[in-house]
């Protein structure tokens, strides 16, 4: 499925083969809206797939995570002011779970992750103008992460998503990426 996503700031290198995204990130690229730095970037390396309407898109991202900012994950995308991007980021000397939410401007919600940050699993729902974010260390236990709402739209671009702020060369493998009709399980649903 990702052989029909569409680049938002190709990266040098990369590759893809039987379901797998291989990334090497650009220098000093980020996705960033105004909040604390006061600066808009744009620049981070995004595979966006199209989805009309509301969805659950799932994702396996594996890196070693070693500079200040390193980052991996999954994005949805509307436009560069209205997005979510969540996954793994290096910061305060460690490997934290976080997600930032924009809607003209970006918010940061991050903290320790507990399991093994080098093999993380995220899944993404957006419903009737909420997205619910999950996380799995194993692809089969999924707790919550963030419940916030969503601006709802036609139209949404959905995949995985890289960027090294303060360096390049962070290589990613992306896999097991599915996107398709939202899943309607309880809140407190791990499965």
């Amino acid at each position: 499925m990702l052989d029909t996503g569409l680049w938002t700031n190709e990266p040098r290198q990369w590759s893809r083969t039987d379901g797998r995204l291989e990334v090497v990130t650009d220098e000093k690229t980020d996705f960033w809206r105004q909040t604390h730095y006061g600066f808009t970037r744009d620049s981070g390396h995004f595979l966006g797939v199209s989805r009309h309407g509301d969805f659950t898109a799932q994702l396996r991202i594996q890196a070693r995570y070693e500079a200040l900012y390193d980052q991996a994950g999954l994005m949805v995308r509307i436009d560069s002011a209205n997005w979510i991007k969540a996954g793994i980021e290096q910061t305060d000397g460690m490997a934290c779970l976080g997600s930032v939410l924009t809607i003209g401007a970006s918010d940061w919600a991050t903290g320790a992750y507990a399991g093994d940050p080098s093999d993380v699993w995220l899944r993404v729902t957006v419903a009737n103008g909420v997205l619910r974010l999950q996380a799995s260390g194993d692809g089969r236990s999924w707790p919550l992460v963030r419940l916030c709402p969503f601006p709802r739209a036609e139209r949404y671009e959905v995949g995985p998503m890289c960027c090294t702020p303060e360096r390049g060369g962070l290589t990613v493998s992306f896999s097991n990426f599915s996107l398709g009709d939202p899943r309607g399980t309880d809140l407190h649903d791990l499965g």
